[in-house]
């Protein structure tokens, strides 16, 4: 393999408006390798550290929310000594965003480089980076009250469309009411005592109307919600939208999966071994393998053919670790494979979507007074077409809102009608896709000869690269002239071996 060992000038630049500027004197590297961690060389040399930044300029608020989040917790679980090729495995994102998170992150919570003998570039960050980063960046202080508010909405939107319900129902019965006591002021009193004593009752606490006067109602809410209580305000619009997609992070949980599986298993595969993990929904007759793609952009993988012909797919930077693994074993190909390496998941499996989650009782009860209030919107139309005395200003503004109390009265069962169909429709493809994901996973815990041969010729071309620190040859977190004595020994180890071959 080829190498170079002389002189090198290195620009390493995480955005457009910082770089950072470091010098070797003499190691050996890879210059492929170099430009895959998106690094330059040139032969010159250099004394000194330089860091040039923009002034008051955090470069991670540059980086989007959720891959700085999950660049972050891939960091705090791998040590704070990664490759981009970790944290790409670890948090699932493309080997770009990776690298741009923690050129950024490093660059703003003075973490600092390592270069390898083979040229890997590793980023090491302080153990209170995450407090730098927050005292420096105004972004990460109002993010957590940004989430708090969104959910509050959110949140303000389900009691609302519940407390709606209530106030429909309210305003229709007493327009009837008033209706009727215009034409006979004789029955006003019988008609009213009747309405209200009519034996109907149920059950509304007044703080979930009032639950916005309540400081630690939110946090109430969540215990509930966690012990799978709902109050009745919240069953209302949970009976009419539903309460949101449970796979709603299935995208993120994937690409962690096959991220933690390629580098489980020295960064080749075959791809019969991702298939559990894609929508691919029936089990390939043919050679096509096309539904592989996504991943080898991801992750920048590779076709290679074996000596049998088999096509297999190397991702070289999820061989490059930072963090000491297991090595690959091939005698496990087969049945428990997967449960051995690295505690991966079979297959990926989608949850099925439930229509609401209130209970019977609760559902009965929005149900019954949907009904009721969708008979009053009706019996209410009926009369204010057939009105003959002048109304009250009650009755005229009742009359001018109630093509909006018709919507919501329409709306409350015709929306749930609507998801019902759809609900079923989807659970039908997430039980397809979830199918064909446990076939092609049980066909990897008993593969036949060919398949086995296949897995066998992967395990045989794994490989797995830990950088420790002895493999380290260069730091700008240490003096150039400290390193240039280190350097010099290395040289001299380097020549011996060359000697000895």
């Amino acid at each position: 393999m080829a190498a170079i060992s002389t002189c090198f000038f290195f620009t390493v630049r995480p955005t457009n408006t910082q770089s950072i500027v470091f010098s070797r004197k003499s190691f050996v590297l890879k210059p492929s390798r170099i430009h895959s961690q998106g690094l330059r060389y040139r032969s010159k040399r250099r004394s000194s550290v330089n860091f040039v930044r923009a002034s008051g300029l955090v470069e991670s608020d540059n980086v989007p929310s959720d891959v700085r989040k999950r660049a972050m917790e891939a960091v705090d679980a791998l040590g704070k000594r990664v490759t981009v090729g970790d944290v790409a495995s670890k948090a699932g994102l493309q080997l770009t965003q990776a690298q741009k998170a923690l050129q950024a992150l490093a660059s703003d919570t003075n973490g600092f480089l390592e270069v390898s003998d083979e040229g890997d570039v590793l980023y090491v960050f302080p153990k209170d980076y995450r407090s730098n980063l927050t005292a420096k960046s105004f972004r990460m202080k109002i993010e957590p009250l940004l989430e708090k508010a969104k959910l509050a909405g959110e949140y303000l939107v389900r009691v609302s469309f519940g407390t709606a319900l209530i106030a429909s129902i309210v305003i229709v019965y007493t327009t009837i009411i008033a209706i009727l006591s215009s034409r006979s002021e004789e029955d006003n009193r019988g008609r009213r005592g009747r309405s209200y004593d009519s034996g109907f009752s149920f059950y509304l606490s007044p703080t979930d109307l009032f639950w916005y006067w309540d400081p630690y109602y939110y946090r109430r809410r969540r215990v509930r919600e966690e012990s799978g209580g709902m109050n009745f305000i919240e069953s209302v619009f949970s009976f009419v939208f539903g309460d949101g997609d449970p796979n709603q992070e299935i995208e993120e949980e994937r690409w962690k999966l096959i991220g933690k599986y390629i580098s489980s298993n020295g960064g080749v595969v075959a791809a019969e071994e991702l298939a559990p993990f894609l929508d691919v929904e029936t089990p390939n007759k043919t050679d096509d393998e096309s539904y592989i793609l996504p991943v080898l952009l991801r992750f920048d993988g590779q076709p290679e053919v074996d000596e049998e012909g088999n096509i297999l797919y190397r991702f070289p930077s999820l061989q490059r670790t930072a963090a000491p693994q297991r090595s690959v074993r091939k005698e496990y190909v087969g049945k428990r494979w997967t449960d051995w390496v690295g505690q991966v998941e079979r297959f990926l499996q989608e949850k099925k979507l439930q229509f609401s989650k209130t209970s019977s009782s609760e559902r009965a009860l929005v149900i019954g007074l949907g009904g009721l209030n969708l008979f009053g919107v009706i019996v209410l139309g009926t009369m204010l077409k057939n009105m003959t005395v002048s109304p009250s200003n009650f009755i005229s503004f009742v009359s001018e809102i109630f093509p909006l109390l018709q919507i919501y009265a329409g709306s409350f069962f015709t929306i749930p009608l609507i998801r019902w169909f759809l609900v079923r429709k989807r659970n039908g493809e997430i039980e397809r896709r979830n199918r064909a994901r446990e076939q092609y996973a049980r066909a990897l815990e008993r593969p036949n000869v060919s398949l086995r041969r296949k897995l066998l010729s992967a395990r045989d071309m794994a490989q797995r690269t830990f950088i420790g620190q002895e493999r380290i040859v260069y730091s700008t977190d240490k003096d150039l002239y400290e390193q240039d004595y280190d350097a010099q020994q290395w040289e001299q180890r380097f020549r011996e071996i060359e000697k000895s071959e």
